[in-house]
């Protein structure tokens, strides 16, 4: 009897100090806290960026070198275009009869022009590399078989007859000009070729800078020519 009664004490005591220590756990339980996302578990991760490569400066960097390519001017439509226009003119003239010496020395005279085309200008120089006015109208004329002194444009004047009217203006006629200074081979009626001293040999149109500098017109004598057919 007394081993029974010292068991179930026993038991007793037992379960009287489980209840007497389960509020405390309990207590110790709650102050635990759980921290949970509010995101969802089951997402796959998102892929790493790629590192940013940091430059000086925000222009993208060159790989390759640099060429520059200089601009071509556009080629001109008409290539001397001053020889261009005195050929339609002497042509024009040839075929109409409006020149001063016959079709075979004005034919001389104009390729004597022509070959001389754009030479430069030196003052008392008859050629072959250089011209001034009065050199020049010698050394074309001289060619033509129409032979004179080579003399000053002044002097020239003095040595020439004078012409008038529509004869001014047929080819191969002499124009005098800037005072007697200067003298050129009339192609017709809108302008004549001289040695011009910033061109050299060209053409140029009576209009404009030249008008109001013509002095007059003469044509040289048949006594000043020995081989040249004349009218």
């Amino acid at each position: 009897m007394n081993f029974k009664k010292l068991f179930l004490l026993s038991v007793c005591a037992a379960v009287t100090a489980g209840i007497s220590t389960a509020p405390a756990a309990a207590q110790d339980r709650a102050r635990v806290v759980r921290s949970t996302s509010s995101q969802p578990t089951n997402l796959p991760s998102e892929p790493s960026a790629p590192p940013v490569q940091r430059t000086t400066s925000s222009r993208p960097t060159l790989t390759s070198p640099i060429i520059l390519v200089k601009p071509q001017p556009a080629a001109p439509l008409v290539r001397k275009t001053a020889s261009s226009r005195a050929v339609n003119n002497y042509t024009s003239a040839l075929t109409a009869g409006r020149t001063a010496y016959s079709a075979s020395v004005s034919d001389m005279i104009y390729q004597g022009i022509m070959a001389r085309w754009g030479i430069p200008y030196r003052y008392g120089s008859t050629g072959p590399n250089t011209y001034d006015c009065s050199g020049f109208v010698w050394s074309v004329f001289n060619d033509a078989g129409i032979n004179f002194t080579r003399v000053s444009a002044r002097s020239l004047w003095s040595q020439s007859e004078p012409v008038y009217g529509d004869d001014r203006f047929k080819f191969g006629t002499l124009v005098f000009l800037n005072g007697l200074g200067h003298m050129g081979i009339v192609a017709d009626e809108n302008g004549f070729f001289h040695a011009s001293s910033s061109k050299g040999i060209t053409y140029s149109p009576f209009k404009g800078y030249w008008e109001n500098r013509i002095v007059g017109f003469r044509r040289l004598p048949i006594e000043a020519t020995s081989a040249a057919d004349i009218h």
